[in-house]
């Protein structure tokens, strides 16, 4: 268990944290708002994760349980019940994620002063990449096949799941700005209803370059657009996001955890994240972006993160050519809450302008330039996708 109490940075390296890590007594106050979660005994570890304080605690029920805490303008009680509801949900039919502990009164999200607290079972399995950073690849092509298949258990498992999208929150991998048919339009609603970028000059200067830039990417999903049917999706697979079997090459995913970011996207938008998350080295393009033809991109990963979606939830023609526009546009919106959440809260336009300079604009241009092989085998993949489904007819 790592013992960090550094959080990632936005260069991939090691800072301070912006939130305390929590502390025993902390979690001792906790625990006595979930009885199921027993009496805490010691902190085994904390999370380098940036924008929240979590640690996994020892207890005296011999159980580990994770215990998180948010500032309250990052997720009230209302905004991690969202989350929890669809965690629920997805367990019932059968996906492999943590279960999420209940007070007296069965909420399973507390308040205290200006805190928002939630408490999960640590799943079984090992936590193979603790420490690995977002934008890192997976240690082997069998970790990818594997995360792949974990992917499409959930997306079969949240098909009956039909609560509306999100209402507006920092940190949520939302699509709807191009979700719409006009994208100018739904970036305007999409800053408008955010204060912080709304009044934000940069952000709106880079937002429009960034539009410019993807024009060409939303004109090709543009038809492909009726044919996504809505589902709520996680939006942050990454390998760290996972529990393993074990810590050899050829490990099998156990659960998968973090439902943060989760919205009513739909599944080509969340396999893009995934995509975008584990296969490009981002953190190469932002500290040399003279050279985004050097940026790593692991195809022989992506190969197998597809062939295991679609061994589990065999993907359709459409969802299949609709997946190289989405890997370049799925990134969007993310940006742009980072960009919130930086400046609404924290109050930095330092980290503010790497998010919509660096990630936004800067990743937009890298799909027109050093970006295109992994375009390539996207489209190379769907189109032996359509010969599939054209010989089944």
């Amino acid at each position: 268990m790592s013992t960090l109490s550094k959080a990632h940075g936005l260069d991939g390296s090691l800072v301070q944290p912006d939130w305390a890590p929590l502390t025993l007594d902390e979690v001792r106050a906790v625990a006595a708002q979930f009885p199921g979660m027993r009496e805490p005994l010691s902190i085994l570890s904390v999370s380098p994760r940036p924008f929240s304080a979590a640690s996994v605690v020892e207890t005296n029920s011999g159980r580990r349980v994770f215990v998180k805490r948010h500032h309250l303008s990052v997720r009230d009680a209302q905004g991690l019940t969202e989350e929890h509801r669809f965690m629920a949900h997805l367990r019932l039919h059968g996906a492999p994620v943590p279960r999420v502990f209940e007070t007296m009164k069965h909420a399973t999200a507390v308040e205290t002063g200006e805190c928002t607290y939630e408490v999960h079972d640590a799943p079984d399995g090992v936590d193979l990449y603790e420490d690995a950073i977002s934008w890192t690849p997976f240690r082997s092509v069998e970790h990818a096949r594997s995360a792949g298949q974990m992917l499409a258990r959930l997306h079969n498992a949240a098909v009956s799941y039909s609560a509306p999208p999100r209402p507006p929150r920092p940190l949520v991998a939302s699509f709807t700005i191009f979700a719409a048919q006009n994208p100018s339009a739904g970036l305007k609603r999409y800053l408008a209803a955010r204060p912080a970028l709304a009044h934000d000059k940069p952000t709106h200067s880079d937002s429009a370059k960034a539009l410019a830039l993807l024009a060409p990417f939303h004109d090709e999903l543009l038809p492909r657009l009726p044919f996504l049917p809505p589902l709520w999706t996680q939006n942050d697979l990454h390998a760290s996001n996972l529990f393993w079997s074990d810590e050899t090459a050829t490990a099998e995913t156990t659960a998968a955890i973090d439902f943060g970011l989760a919205d009513r996207t739909n599944a080509v938008h969340d396999l893009a994240h995934a995509i975008e998350r584990n296969i490009v080295e981002w953190l190469v393009l932002m500290n040399d972006p003279a050279h985004p033809d050097d940026v790593p991109v692991h195809l022989d990963h992506l190969s197998a993160l597809l062939d295991g979606y679609d061994s589990i939830r065999p993907i359709s023609a459409h969802e299949a050519a609709a997946l190289a526009p989405m890997t370049a546009l799925c990134h969007a919106e993310f940006a742009l809450t980072e960009a919130d959440y930086f400046l609404g809260i924290l109050h930095s336009k330092d980290r503010a302008r790497i998010a919509t300079r660096d990630y936004l604009v800067g990743h937009a241009q890298w799909f027109l330039s050093g970006g295109r092989p992994l375009l390539d085998a996207l489209r190379t993949w769907a189109e032996k996708i359509e010969n599939r489904m054209a010989v089944r007819r």
